[in-house]
């Protein structure tokens, strides 16, 4: 009989709090984050799997960011916490505090409903962690809604109160759990928040009429917000829209029991209300959206001589160089999804036979008109024969291969394809205000940008075309969305963890990838573009011999 893969029997939601943490700040409270670990079957290490926000001034977090989990009832699945007091912007650990850290198995909180564990760690003497988990739903709808508020408390001893919403899940035991909170608005006693999206999984896991309560605070600099009241309702009296009742008078509990008189802490209206399915990045796969992989190489002399050991374009017949890893890392993912297989190779920053012109955008294959290449064997080729043909020159520009592939993804604007441009290079860009330019315009475009660094280069102006902390803009423009993720080769080739060619390579695929689904779902969304049905493939079966 043959041994079959392990199918996930459920996916879980874990949700994080922590009680009664140690205070590392002098002059205020800690600062905590957890962050998240699991040991993957047959491992001796822990993997992080990710962080969640940071909550200031608070040794009581109830943190918003949830953990989903595939649980397998037949493995024995590790998991770790550990919460650290923030101290800097640094993404390294060992710059911040060390509050503690937890070690349990899935099993034992599935079991448990509500799972408490104190935190431990070299002086570490209090604290705890508690974990819930719920099973998530199927449920693929996401709410989008806008609440305001009317003659609120005024909390604040010399001026108004600065109020936000919390909002809270209601748990199979009748626990609360938080999914959302609102921004602060300062100093209104009547504010309008701005309009929130959140999962419907995540906010009642699908069920419409699940208790949500929702909290209205005065948000204090402290840590220690003042609640100002609490009502409850359920998602399917929010889908009813802005009405009568769907006005809630904001009860403060405390006051409520005092004064026999009391009314009410002020009103909470909703404002709007929409409900929209959710297309996965697999939904648009199963639908037949290709992704078009283009692969644009640096040629620039700053590579060095590839006859010379030390250039970076050396072909070593003992290892890979850094540009063929690349290459092949996301070549060999990215081409399952391509059902041709045929890759666009570019190069640029090299000097061309036979005239010696300078070019920015040339066929690694050396065809005048062609640039497809075979699989990424082909591309390898290619490539390797690149560097036999072309002198290395200069400077190094992207915006004309950047160009060149966002006039092919402008063709293709209905869903069909998604083009994926991976940029390989070694040095500072030369044509920085053109690039920018280049990739604002391709923003609104079915594309993403990959730039993996090679090399020991400073690559700080690359930062800023990775639009995760400042949005990218232009003489003005700013972008669509963010399109660009940079990688530097050297965080995976000189890693400690493995001199592994294969983990490399995996390791430095699954970062580059990661925020690709992601930003073809983003296109699709602000495109309003749906997935097709899923494509019915034809199982064709050998025809039998004649008898």
């Amino acid at each position: 009989m043959p041994v079959m893969a392990s199918l996930p029997a459920t996916l879980v939601e874990l949700s994080l709090s922590c009680r009664n943490l140690h205070d590392m700040d002098t002059f205020s409270k800690s600062d905590p984050m957890c962050v998240f670990f699991i040991k993957e079957f047959g491992q001796q290490n822990y993997r992080e799997i990710g962080r969640t926000e940071i909550i200031w001034n608070n040794l009581n977090p109830d943190f918003v960011k949830k953990f989903p989990v595939h649980y397998f009832f037949e493995e024995r699945q590790h998991l770790k916490f550990q919460v650290y007091d923030v101290d800097s912007k640094s993404h390294d650990l060992s710059k911040h505090d060390f509050l503690g850290e937890m070690e349990c198995t899935l099993g034992e909180i599935v079991s448990s409903g509500t799972f408490k564990k104190n935190l431990t760690g070299k002086d570490i003497r209090k604290g705890s962690i508690i974990v819930n988990s719920e099973e998530l739903s199927s449920c693929k709808e996401e709410i989008t809604m806008q609440f305001s508020a009317k003659k609120l408390d005024k909390k604040d001893f010399f001026g108004k109160s600065d109020p936000f919403l919390v909002f809270y899940r209601c748990n199979e035991d009748g626990s609360f759990t938080v999914t959302h909170k609102t921004e602060v608005i300062k100093s209104n006693l009547n504010p309008t928040w701005r309009p929130f999206t959140v999962q419907v999984r995540a906010l009642c896991n699908g069920d419409y009429d699940r208790s949500i309560k929702i909290e209205c605070y005065d948000w204090d600099s402290d840590g220690g917000h003042d609640l100002i009241g609490i009502f409850q309702t359920n998602l399917r009296e929010l889908t009813r829209g802005k009405g009568a009742n769907n006005v809630y008078e904001c009860i403060n509990p405390k006051k409520q029991a005092k004064k026999s008189k009391y009314k009410n802490s002020g009103t909470v209206s909703l404002e709007s209300c929409r409900v929209e399915v959710v297309h996965s990045f697999l939904d648009y796969i199963k639908g037949g959206t290709e992704m078009q992989c283009t692969i644009a190489v640096d040629f620039t002399a700053s590579n060095g001589d590839p006859r010379q050991p030390t250039s970076l374009h050396y072909m070593s017949p003992y290892q890979p160089n850094q540009y063929a890893m690349a290459l092949r890392a996301v070549g060999e993912i990215i081409q399952d999804y391509d059902s041709d297989k045929l890759f666009p190779a570019l190069g640029f920053g090299a000097r061309l036979p036979p005239d010696g012109r300078i070019s920015h955008e040339f066929f690694l294959n050396g065809h005048p008109d062609n640039p497809y290449c075979e699989g990424i064997d082909g591309v390898m080729n290619a490539y390797h024969k690149a560097l036999q043909t072309v002198q290395l020159y200069g400077p190094t520009n992207f915006a004309p291969v950047i160009n060149h592939v966002a006039r092919f993804a402008g063709a293709q604007r209905d869903g069909t394809q998604y083009f994926i441009l991976l940029i390989l290079t070694d040095g500072i860009i030369t044509d920085m205000p053109q690039t920018r330019e280049a990739i604002v315009n391709a923003s609104t475009l079915p594309l993403s940008i990959i730039i993996v660094g090679v090399g020991e280069a400073q690559f700080d102006s690359m930062d800023e075309l990775d639009g995760d902390d400042v949005r990218l803009s232009s003489r003005g423009r700013y972008a669509d969305r963010d399109i660009v993720q940079f990688v530097p080769f050297r965080e995976f080739f000189a890693s400690k963890k493995s001199k592994n060619e294969g983990d490399i390579m995996g390791r430095l695929a699954k970062e580059v990838l990661a925020e690709i689904p992601n930003q073809l779902m983003s296109y699709m969304k602000k495109q309003g573009v749906k997935p097709r049905p899923p494509l019915e493939r034809q199982l064709t079966l050998p025809t039998a011999p004649p008898p």
